[in-house]
């Protein structure tokens, strides 16, 4: 069963699902790990990991709010690169967000160990369970949850920031960089899956509402609150506490509230610890589910996985795989290596988000029309794809062999699977046929065509009279310039065909209208439009003339929309030629005209334009 997914999530709950996603074991385990590995300067690491994200986190806005569907940051790949690359990105995503609910899991089972004598795995096990038959009650109680363990969590280390700062002891930060310049750098692609709750609410597009605001407003609110809180917390954290205990413990916010504040202060950290873990894992299994949705859709994995329950509507077989796979990782993954291979693929996918964006700017597909735009481009994500690259590097040999390893095994799975039955455009075709000669051959429609489809759903538009008689119309392309009386009797011609009626009848009509005033609206826009014979007759015909056609007066039009309709359809003419003037008055219009490469875009750049509907 295929349907679409319930828009039930709002700022509050995006802001939430990635926040709660970042604060989680990136500050609750990770800083003892990292400060071992760089010292005092892990602070650095920090801010460096989140400076780093930057990029990325403009280029995910700007291409989830072009596209914002299951799937996430694997639709868009999918559509920039192919089903190959797609293929891979698919099961990366899904493969990252599910090892950091795992870590997440592990960090929970933690500190559950400090109060109950059961392996620490067994408990991140049966909290796997738990949130598995949470995320199958239906995304809008998850999503409830998360507000409320965010509030709580924020709260609670706000206190323990302002308390701590009194018991700060300057001493533990000399020498600042004690392990040298260069561990800084590579513990920063270490902590950099402490961000990756930026690539999870991208899975969430779908059942967001209003998304072209609330998911980039929701990204840019969450990482500047998550950069800030684990800042201050760090600093905190490694002014209170002694550094041979920093550097061993995977409990150091804990232990740092117990270095000077009251046994209840620890508590209540051990509480915001438990909560974020929570949070993290809840979003993670949320999140992580929709890929497997994705890819199914596209014929890339079998098509049970489309499968929605009918009492929550969601995608039940896929929570059911990824909270299977997370187990599998708790039971099998090292805590350290499991870090490193989820940050190794969050860094490509981040990379190849830069990449994508590029991709669509150049391929000029008219269809793309994000809500939010990527200021500096391309240099912000020439900036995101060497950055990534760097940390990559520094991550080390065996970690980019594993990564290539898991990278290779998505080919495998495209070769022998997803190659038979997926077959997309991409906008790599698009941009390559600019290369080629423009050969018709290498493209079609569908990309055009699903990409369009996408913005009308995302934006709510109203398939009214207008919208339908231009999806229907006859659109002409004329390269050589033509008299305008030789133009309208070809446009007779379509017109006599469409309404059954005269074709010199109509031409001779077309021609007294233009004879007894212009109809050259504008410099390169004419609306010729005639009243026919009949009832409820109304036809559009759209035309492009790129040398022009030669109005009298010698005025010049390439750009021309013919109308003809009955007078039972006065108040409908005068509508859509409101309509039209509205479009064609709209900043660039006349570029795109000349830019678009078939009759399809041509008409998408009427269907996509903003306007008031016709009723």
């Amino acid at each position: 069963m295929k349907s679409a997914l319930k828009k039930e999530l709002n700022l509050l709950d995006i802001f939430c699902v990635a926040t709660g996603a970042m604060i989680s074991s990136g500050l609750f385990i990770l800083p003892g790990m990292a400060f071992a590995k760089a010292g005092p300067a892990v602070i650095i690491s920090y801010i460096l990991a989140g400076i780093l994200c930057i990029p990325s986190l403009m280029s995910n806005a700007e291409l989830i709010t072009a596209m914002p569907k299951a799937g996430g940051d694997y639709f868009y790949i999918m559509r920039g690169f192919g089903p190959l690359l797609g293929t891979v990105a698919g099961f990366s995503s899904w493969f990252s967000l599910s090892l950091k609910g795992a870590f997440a899991l592990v960090g929970m089972g933690t500190y559950l160990s400090l109060i109950t004598d059961m392996p620490l795995n067994l408990i991140a096990v049966l909290c796997c369970l738990v949130f598995v038959v949470l995320n199958l009650l239906g995304v809008k109680e998850a999503g409830r949850l998360q507000v409320m363990l965010v509030v709580g969590l924020l709260a609670i280390l706000i206190s323990y920031v302002l308390w701590g700062f009194r018991s700060i002891n300057p001493v533990h930060f000399t020498p600042f960089f004690s392990k040298g310049l260069s561990p800084v750098f590579a513990t920063a692609s270490f902590v950099f899956i402490s961000y990756g709750g930026l690539t999870k609410i991208a899975a969430l597009a779908e059942e967001t509402r209003d998304p072209g605001r609330t998911l980039p407003l929701g990204m840019v609110l969450s990482i500047i609150v998550t950069a800030i809180i684990y800042t201050f917390v760090i600093f905190v954290t490694i002014g209170v506490l002694d550094p041979d205990r920093l550097g061993s413990t995977l409990v150091p916010i804990s232990d740092g509230a117990g270095a000077f504040g009251s046994n209840g202060l620890k508590i209540a950290i051990s509480i915001a610890a438990f909560l974020a873990f929570i949070s993290t894992a809840n979003s993670a299994i949320m999140t992580a589910s929709r890929y497997p949705l994705g890819m199914s859709r596209d014929k890339l994995i079998p098509a049970y996985f489309q499968k929605l329950s009918v009492r929550s509507n969601i995608p039940y077989i896929a929570v059911l795989v990824t909270g299977s796979f997370m187990v599998l990782a708790l039971l099998f993954l090292r805590l350290e290596l499991l870090v490193k291979v989820a940050s190794s693929i969050l860094l490509l996918l981040f990379m190849f988000a830069n990449l994508t964006v590029i991709l669509f700017r150049e391929s000029k597909i008219l269809s793309y029309r994000p809500k939010f735009r990527s200021p500096f481009y391309p240099y912000l994500q020439i900036i995101g794809i060497l950055g990534g690259l760097f940390l990559l590097i520094e991550m080390g040999a065996f970690i980019m062999l594993l990564t290539m390893l898991f990278l290779l095994l998505g080919f495998i799975w495209y070769k022998f699977y997803g190659q038979k039955r997926s077959s997309r455009d991409s906008a790599l075709i698009y941009a390559l046929e600019k290369l080629v000669a423009k050969d018709k051959e290498l493209t079609s429609d569908n990309l055009l065509t699903e990409l369009k489809d996408i913005v009308i759903q995302r934006d709510r538009m109203t398939e009214d009279r207008f919208h339908k008689m231009v999806q229907e119309s006859q659109v002409v392309d004329i390269e050589q310039p033509m008299r305008w009386r030789d133009f309208f009797k070809d446009m007779s011609r379509i017109l006599g065909t469409e309404t059954g009626q005269d074709a010199d009848g109509i031409f001779m009509k077309l021609v007294e209208r233009e004879e007894e005033s212009s109809t050259v609206l504008r410099k390169g826009l004419a609306i010729p439009h005639i009243v026919v014979k009949g009832e409820n007759v109304f036809r559009i015909i759209l035309a492009r003339a790129r040398s022009g056609i030669i109005f009298p007066d010698d005025k010049l039009a390439h750009i021309i929309f013919i109308l003809a309709g009955s007078s039972d359809e006065r108040n409908l003419h005068l509508k859509v030629l409101a309509a039209i003037a509205q479009i064609t008055e709209a900043p660039g219009f006349d570029e795109k005209w000349f830019e678009a490469r078939n009759e399809d875009e041509l008409k998408n750049i009427v269907l996509l334009a903003e306007r008031r509907r016709v009723v």
